[in-house]
């Protein structure tokens, strides 16, 4: 929902600093990347600490689209990477704060870790899924951005079991409200293909 509405925000306030910057988009991801899975490592001891990191590591996660789009770097495999690395943040950020809850002698936070983590697959797997049958699909409640947000939230407040309750059931809300939406307009383009 943040991503579909704001997407490019940050693209004029950023816009001078990422023209300055030299390196390809695709380091840009890859740092990202490498600095989430060390705020991933953080979390399992650390909660509130790994929390401010993962939300510092997202900035990357914006960078990276915003030197593309300004500097015209924009590609098919950047695109891509971006998107699978984007799977493995949201893999070991939520493995990591299950194994701290489970640690801590909450074996709920794990389960909910692993359901929102399933969920969160879902979301992207839906979209991808859409995608190759030729439909867009970036609709629905809890897109990463929100997720990193939340997840951020929640281990720097203290209140990450209440919120890993409102992404476990969100994340697969939202992945039943791409579906419905694929079946919506699967079902609109065969009535105007019959008419």
């Amino acid at each position: 929902m943040i991503g579909e509405k704001f997407g490019h925000l940050f693209d004029a306030p950023l816009e001078k600093f990422a023209k300055r910057i030299p390196v390809h988009p695709n380091v840009i991801t890859i740092v990202g990347f490498l600095l989430t899975a060390f705020a991933s490592a953080v979390l399992v001891a650390h909660v509130r600490l790994g929390g401010g990191l993962v939300l510092a590591a997202g900035f990357f996660d914006v960078l990276d689209g915003v030197v593309a789009r300004v500097n015209d770097k924009k590609s098919a495999f950047g695109a891509f990477l971006d998107s699978v690395l984007d799977r493995y943040s949201d893999a070991f950020i939520l493995l990591a704060v299950g194994w701290n809850l489970y640690d801590s002698g909450q074996p709920t936070g794990l389960i909910l870790s692993l359901l929102t983590l399933v969920g969160a697959f879902l979301i992207s797997y839906t979209r991808a899924r859409a995608e190759g049958l030729g439909r867009e699909c970036k609709n629905g409640l809890l897109e990463r951005p929100e997720r990193v947000v939340l997840i951020s939230v929640g281990a720097m407040t203290g209140l990450i079991i209440p919120i890993l309750w409102v992404m476990a059931v969100f994340t697969h809300i939202t992945a039943f409200q791409r579906i419905y939406h694929v079946w919506k307009v699967s079902r609109e383009r065969g009535a105007v293909m019959r008419g």
